[in-house]
């Protein structure tokens, strides 16, 4: 006679691979379903909105300056740096984003289980940069456009109101949108690089805010030299509708500041890969 086995057949396994697909949807589930993301974006669009707005209805021409445009406003004086009054303080929301996304999982423990199930490492951070890239730069660049298109009624009848067909107003408001999704960029680079919420903010605020006001003093000689190349200041060269006389051009900022947002990009992956979590 013959046994049969009537025993059930092991269950086949199902090996999945790790791919740069699935670690972008693993990152971007993890990025959408933090509450944390929806409030600080919407801080970010939010702060963007209100002070361009503000700043518009609230110029009177007493605040002119010889020019017959308002005084204090970034980049120039001009109806689009009213708009992008705002940039400053949502710069550092959509940083501070930025930072979350990345030192916020060493600071729960995330880090650990994130690494385990991608062992290569250097695709979670790419992932990271991927999510909130082109998030940021949609949202914010809405934000600065809706703050020209509901800021311009307040300003009617100025000399120095501007239309969306006026030239480079366009280029401008598509720069402050490239800028802060560049700083959202650099906040994921230096939480990844610091893996300290506090810390990495910090870094942020001191980077962008003060650093240019340290640099207030240096000799002048110095300073003048030395102040066109501080990220904040390259920032604003990229979204300035008219350049000021030292300053660098739109491109130049550009490629200044992305070179910074790279530097901090390339510590963050030698730490990555180089230290454990």
């Amino acid at each position: 006679m013959t046994a049969i086995d009537l025993s059930p057949a092991p269950a086949p396994t199902i090996v999945h691979k790790v791919t740069g697909a699935r670690v972008l949807r693993s990152e971007w589930a993890k990025f959408w379903t933090l509450r944390s993301s929806w409030i600080t974006l919407g801080v970010a669009v939010f702060l963007l909105l209100l002070l361009g707005t503000i700043a518009a209805y609230a110029y009177s021409p007493e605040q002119a300056g010889d020019g017959g445009g308002p005084l204090g406003a970034e980049g120039g004086s001009d109806a689009v740096s009213l708009a992008l009054t705002g940039v400053t303080f949502g710069s550092l929301a959509i940083g501070v984003l930025g930072v979350l996304l990345s030192a916020g999982e060493y600071s729960t423990g995330l880090i650990r289980s994130t690494l385990t199930a991608v062992p290569r490492r250097l695709p979670v951070l790419w992932a990271k940069v991927a999510v909130i890239g082109p998030v940021a730069l949609v949202l914010t660049t809405m934000g600065v456009l809706a703050a020209f298109l509901l800021g311009a009624p307040g300003l009617d009848g100025e000399q120095f109101a501007l239309s969306l067909s006026d030239d480079g107003v366009l280029r401008s408001l598509a720069g402050a949108g490239g800028y802060l999704a560049l700083v959202a960029v650099f906040g994921v680079a230096l939480g990844m690089l610091i893996r300290s919420t506090a810390g990495a903010i910090a870094t942020l605020v001191g980077v962008l805010l003060i650093l240019p006001g340290l640099a207030g003093l240096l000799p002048e000689s110095l300073n003048d030299t030395l102040s066109p190349y501080f990220p904040s200041t390259a920032g604003q060269a990229v979204y300035a509708l008219d350049q000021s006389s030292g300053s660098l051009s739109p491109g130049a900022g550009l490629a200044v500041f992305a070179g910074w947002v790279a530097l901090a990009l390339a510590g963050a992956a030698w730490r990555l890969v180089r230290t454990d979590a």
